[in-house]
């Protein structure tokens, strides 16, 4: 059986569990995790024992060489004259849709479509998102590569950075090195955020120019074959003075802590607490305004959610990042990120790079 069917046949033990029928699957990494369809545009419909992929005139060829074990079904014009054909003769009563994918205005022409005919529209959640949760050893390795080319990009970028040099300047030079190392498109924008700019913890490169003796925390990731990885390392060029060193040893001691004490079975919020609790007990948890981590697989943002209030729990097969930071508007901040994966119970430490 190809990894395409068994995720299928999972899919499907979750899909008669919750007295599902069929679901309707919009969105592009789900269809991507479970066709193998890498086009960005199609919608999969499965069923007990029917999967059918349709899409338009643009990936008819590429769906026959991606996903073989799919019925293809090529879409044509507006969605009222092609989906009646594409769910006729399955004899369904009701199809679930992706609640958090479909816009409104796509549910609202589905639905003035079904239920003329006597066919239930309704709404799920976090089906896909769930199965993909736990990384299989082909999809870990696809990460690892992807964690690779980031970590050479990090280390690449301390030995070339130099003062005078702009945030997007510097910005460029990493995404550069990580796309002419394996990387396809990044998965998100490369963060450089310096001096000041570093208490943002999503700041966009600007013009700035990077001074010497000033905190630079950069965030960036790779993408192998659709899959992510999630990098933050905090430099300086330069001398540092002791309060960057204050604050990023509390960060480091936060982080490696929660890396070294994470195990599988704990909530995401009692994760989130260990590293947390260090950096409040050093006087800073109101400069700490984010949880400690998210999964990363084809979404960069993905579960397990590690956080305040999350009750994911952790189990092996699972990746995610531990990230803590402490953000001082008046100065700048500190955040310290490495992707990990649960194996054995315990974590394991992806990112290699030096911090």
């Amino acid at each position: 059986m190809n990894m395409n069917m068994k995720r299928l046949k999972a899919l499907r033990t979750t899909l008669s569990e919750k007295n599902i029928p069929s679901i309707l699957i919009s969105r592009a990494e789900n269809r991507y995790y479970l066709s193998g369809f890498s086009g960005s545009s199609g919608y999969l419909l499965i069923t007990a024992d029917r999967q059918l992929l349709g899409t338009d005139f643009r990936y008819v060829e590429q769906v026959k060489q991606q996903s073989p074990d799919f019925s293809l079904f090529e879409t044509k014009g507006e969605v009222a004259k092609w989906l009646p054909d594409f769910i006729g003769g399955l004899g369904l009563k009701e199809i679930y849709f992706e609640a958090g994918e479909l816009t409104f205005e796509m549910y609202s022409k589905f639905n003035e479509i079904l239920s003329p005919v006597g066919i239930s529209f309704k709404p799920s959640t976090g089906i896909v998102e769930d199965l993909r949760c736990i990384k299989e050893p082909a999809e870990i390795a696809l990460i690892e590569r992807a964690v690779a080319v980031s970590d050479a990009a990090i280390e690449y970028i301390r030995g070339n950075a130099r003062p005078g040099a702009t945030e997007l300047q510097v910005a460029w030079e990493i995404e550069k090195h990580m796309r002419e190392h394996g990387s396809e498109a990044v998965p998100f924008e490369v963060i450089v955020a310096a001096g000041k700019n570093a208490a943002l913890p999503h700041h966009r490169p600007s013009d700035y120019i990077v001074q010497e003796g000033e905190p630079i925390v950069i965030d960036i990731g790779a993408k192998c074959e659709g899959y992510a990885s999630d990098l933050t390392r905090t430099i300086c060029l330069g001398k540092e003075d002791n309060r960057f060193r204050n604050i990023y040893d509390i960060v480091l001691k936060a982080q490696l802590s929660a890396e070294q004490q994470i195990v599988a079975g704990m909530t995401g919020s009692a994760a989130d607490a260990i590293a947390r609790d260090i950096i409040s007990a050093a006087g800073y948890g109101s400069y700490y305004g984010h949880g400690l981590g998210h999964g990363v697989g084809l979404v960069i943002h993905e579960k397990p959610h590690v956080g305040v209030t999350s009750k994911d729990i952790l189990a092996d097969g699972m990746i995610f990042t531990v990230e803590p930071g402490i953000y001082l508007p008046d100065w700048g901040g500190v955040r310290i990120e490495d992707t990990v994966v649960m194996e054995h119970g315990k974590i394991r430490v992806l990112s290699a790079s030096k911090k």
